[in-house]
């Protein structure tokens, strides 16, 4: 399968008519149990997540994001997935058998050490990872855009776990960290991280909309420097979920996760690029001299209140695994919604879902409000953006829409709020996103309206 970045704007197009939707640790850090993993429903020691005091078998101590002395930061995340197709052909029905697997991720902070974490949340056998690697990507005429599966010349380090193991099984619901490695990362450079799957993995847990290419070959290729092995190409990822970096400048405040769905994720922004709004934001942090890692746990499709076959968990279910997981959070944004206003329509993917009032979607929100509160978590607000126009453009939802955001505005439920509705209307038509920020659905942001939504951001509130 050849994917290519026209056929992610195919997708986004489908989404819209049918969704409308420093010090390195070495032993066994990061890691419990015999195998090396961690179980379902477990964290790893060094690993419990902001707010949480105590000590983890390899006697760190994990403290609120004012006063963390656990070194590892978020350095990139993505939400994993059951497998599905809903909106093109991938890889995660089929799984892998003696395929080396090379995903490349944009990091949004720095540091001299770094680790990867994988799950195996939704795979129904154990998961081996016979290799893994992490390198630079090899990015072509100093352009932002990841043209191969190339890595740059002298970059290529091996990952171990368990303190050097070259493989590692992942039991069926559970996650795992490599070792720590020595690895100057550069906040906003590309990685590329590749696994070797020798033996056949069935089903996947992966993450179905990336901003990036991913790329497979036969064989085991994990120390390649070129791409010529890897003849197919994917615009998902699998397995990874997420990039930690530890040994750069602290962090008093923590990083920032972002909660949501689609636009969340960035469907309908540029493939290879960094255009999505969380990455838009972490660059203005930059730009303002106060950096801070900003991480991505938007699902396509996604829910609040309802789980979904194709998109993920419910987001009070699964804002715990996925944000509460992370290490030295100091804030979340929230932008979700408007599935749980729109996907009861007949022609949803996967059949429409059960519809929800506005206050029990309030109430869904007030639920992901303790959950931060619970872990000491700062917890910011995100208005739904315009509908009209889209495939979920009716009175009915838009009641529901303006609805929510008033209570989002007025409760006081939040701890601030950031009204990206109006950051992105059309000042001509206040239910409408605005033409220039339109990628051509009537529901998801171009990159220039990602952009905006980035700026309408008050970074004193986070």
């Amino acid at each position: 399968m050849r994917s290519k970045s026209s056929r992610r704007r195919t997708g986004a197009a489908l989404l819209a008519a049918a969704t409308l939707a420093a010090i390195p640790v070495v032993g066994t850090q990061g890691l419990t149990g015999p195998s090396g993993a961690v179980a379902a429903g477990q964290d790893s020691p060094g690993h419990r997540g902001s707010g949480h005091s105590g000590s983890g078998h390899d006697g760190s101590r994990h403290n609120s994001p004012t006063h963390n002395t656990t070194p590892w930061q978020g350095a990139w995340a993505a939400s994993p997935q059951a497998p599905t197709e809903v909106f093109s052909p991938n890889w995660s029905h089929q799984g892998f058998a003696r395929h080396t697997l090379r995903q490349v991720v944009r990091v949004s902070a720095g540091g001299t050490d770094a680790r990867i974490e994988l799950s195996n949340r939704y795979g129904k056998t154990p998961l081996r990872i016979a290799g893994a690697s992490i390198a630079r990507t090899d990015v072509r005429d100093g352009a932002d855009v990841v043209k191969s599966a190339a890595v740059k010349a002298g970059s290529v380090r091996k990952l171990g776990f368990r303190g050097g193991s070259r493989d590692v099984t992942i039991p069926v619901g559970g996650k795992t960290y490599s070792d720590a490695v020595p690895f100057k990362v550069k906040a906003f450079e590309s990685l590329t991280v590749t696994l070797y799957l020798e033996a056949p993995t069935g089903p996947t847990t992966f993450h179905m909309v990336s901003s990036a290419t991913s790329f497979r070959a036969q064989g085991d290729h994990v120390l390649d420097r070129d791409g010529a092995a890897f003849a197919e190409s994917s615009d998902s990822w699998y397995y990874l979920t997420g990039v930690e970096v530890a040994g750069g400048k602290p962090v008093r405040a923590g990083s920032v996760v972002t909660f949501g769905d689609s636009i969340t994720d960035g469907v309908g922004s540029s493939v290879d690029k960094g255009n999505r709004y969380p990455d838009e934001l972490a660059e203005r942090f930059a730009a303002a001299g106060r950096p801070r890692g900003v991480l991505n746990h938007g699902i396509s499709g996604n829910q609040v209140t309802n789980d979904s076959n194709w998109a993920g968990e419910k987001g009070v279910v699964r804002f715990k695994k996925d944000v509460l997981s992370e290490p030295n959070v100091g804030t979340v944004i929230v932008l979700e919604g408007i599935n749980d206003i729109g996907a009861s329509a007949e022609g949803s993917p996967g059949g429409p879902t059960p519809e929800v009032s506005a206050r029990e979607l309030i109430e869904g929100h007030r639920s992901l409000i303790r959950q931060a509160h619970a872990k000491g978590i700062k917890v910011v607000g995100a208005t739904l953006t315009p509908i009209k126009g889209s495939f979920y453009d009716s009175p009915a939802n838009e009641a529901k829409r303006e609805a929510v955001n008033h209570w989002i505005r007025t409760s006081g439920a939040y701890d601030a709020v950031v009204d990206l509705d109006r950051a992105v209307a059309d000042p001509a038509d206040r239910d409408r996103i605005a033409p220039a920020y339109d990628s051509g659905d009537g529901l998801h942001p171009s990159d220039a309206g990602y952009r905006a939504m980035a700026e309408a951001v008050d970074l004193d509130s986070l």
